[in-house]
């Protein structure tokens, strides 16, 4: 008997209705069920021991908070869309009814992908999927990023912030922002200023092994993003220590392996 969590977007009224249906009907398959909303990941945290597999039932906002709850675990994922754009979501509600007794039979296969670990200030430690962004806060002038990678000085970014990225969070934010599109297995971090202004533009593609130091210098308010959803106000002089995190999400995929490409373009050019 498989224990099974469910966490779901509390916001979509549908997205916790399907919950509670699965909720209802997992035992059927032989599974036991424990419910929560995603938004409340230090629940979600105390209610993962032993489980199994997540289904994340929501769009790619609550699959980035269920991988942030169970990545210590790298307990495996199946995301159900009932968000807009679903990039790293893998069922449909109805796909999910037809094919969920299949994958907790057994079937299927798991897509490991990169996280990241950002320190802030060698005090707390925050890991997400997409990326960690280090931004100017509510006021329209640039702040200053002194870059570091390796210990060695890259230059100093005068622009609207600095985001570092996974190959998962190469299609989200860092897209907007002119990066490259990594492939989904990649190990490879993601350097990529925000609107740079008279200083280096372009992104860089780092080794796994890099680790870097961004320190913000601002005479205004600055913030420290994690994946968009954990939103933190940082003083001029701190710094971010961002490398690969020890942990790694999880998919279970039913979809096949090359599935990535064909969403790719359906989600960014056929629409």
């Amino acid at each position: 008997m498989k224990r099974v969590g469910i966490l779901y977007h509390p916001k979509i009224a549908a997205a916790k209705a399907f919950a509670e249906e699965l909720a209802g009907y997992l035992p059927s398959l032989n599974a036991v069920v424990w419910l929560c909303s995603a938004w409340d990941e230090e629940d979600a945290r105390t209610q993962v021991g032993s489980t199994e597999l997540i289904l994340s039932v929501g769009g790619d906002g609550t699959i980035l908070r269920a991988a942030r709850a169970v990545a210590p675990q790298a307990i495996p994922i199946v995301g159900i869309n009932l968000g807009r754009l679903g990039f790293m979501t893998e069922l449909s509600i109805e796909e999910a009814r037809d094919k969920l007794a299949a994958l907790l039979a057994g079937e299927g296969w798991v897509d490991e992908r990169a996280m990241l670990q950002a320190e802030l200030a060698g005090k707390w430690t925050y890991h997400a999927l997409n990326d960690v962004v280090l931004g100017r806060g509510t006021v329209s002038r640039v702040i200053y990023v002194e870059t570091t990678i390796d210990g060695t000085p890259l230059t100093t970014y005068k622009a609207d912030g600095v985001i570092i990225a996974t190959a998962t969070g190469s299609t989200g934010y860092s897209l907007a922002a002119s990066g490259p599109i990594l492939y989904p297995q990649s190990r490879e971090i993601l350097l990529n200023p925000i609107s740079p202004h008279l200083t280096f533009a372009h992104a860089l593609v780092l080794p796994p092994a890099a680790i870097v130091e961004l320190k913000v210098r601002t005479d205004h308010q600055a913030i420290l993003s994690i994946d968009g959803q954990i939103n933190l106000t940082l003083e001029s002089g701190d710094t971010i220590r961002v490398s690969l995190s020890p942990h790694a999400a999880r998919f279970l995929r039913a979809q096949p392996p090359a599935f990535f490409y064909s969403t790719l373009m359906e989600r960014l050019v056929s629409k």
